[in-house]
């Protein structure tokens, strides 16, 4: 399988796998501590935009959802129930895209008909933006 994934993708599976050993065993509140902390830590580490939309988004989803536990998931800021991610944003930087994700899996309540958006890109912070994360992670949480 050598030269199947990038560089990038063997390094986001390597976090995933990490995160999953730095709370074997915790269980709770020292779960949830120790998730909370690794979503803080990987916003502080990253830059620029990146950090702003991490730092925003964390904001918003705790005001609008503070049912969904703070963790990390491959290394990006996600936000969870009972341990399944429903959101994340996934950094620019993370695999040299040009634009950073917002992002929603398969427990966010966004239905829409037959067909309906999971990921959003963003450039820029501004109010319709606010705005619209918003009203989708009011969604998505249920």
């Amino acid at each position: 399988m050598a030269g199947v994934f990038s560089d990038a993708e063997r390094a986001a599976m390597q976090q995933a796998a990490d995160e999953r050993k730095a709370t074997r065993g915790l269980k709770g509140a020292a779960k949830r501590d120790a998730e909370r902390e690794a979503c803080t830590a990987a916003i502080e580490a990253l830059e620029g935009f990146d950090q702003t939309l991490a730092s925003r988004y964390h904001l918003l989803v705790t005001e609008v959802a503070p049912d969904l536990d703070p963790k990390t998931w491959y290394g990006f800021p996600s936000y969870a129930r009972d341990g399944k991610v429903v959101t994340f944003v996934q950094p620019a930087s993370k695999f040299g895209a040009r634009y950073a994700t917002v992002g929603f899996q398969e427990d966010a309540a966004l239905d829409d008909g037959p067909m309906w958006a999971t990921s959003f890109a963003v450039v820029e912070w501004t109010d319709e933006v606010d705005q619209r994360l918003r009203e989708l992670v009011r969604r998505a949480a249920g």
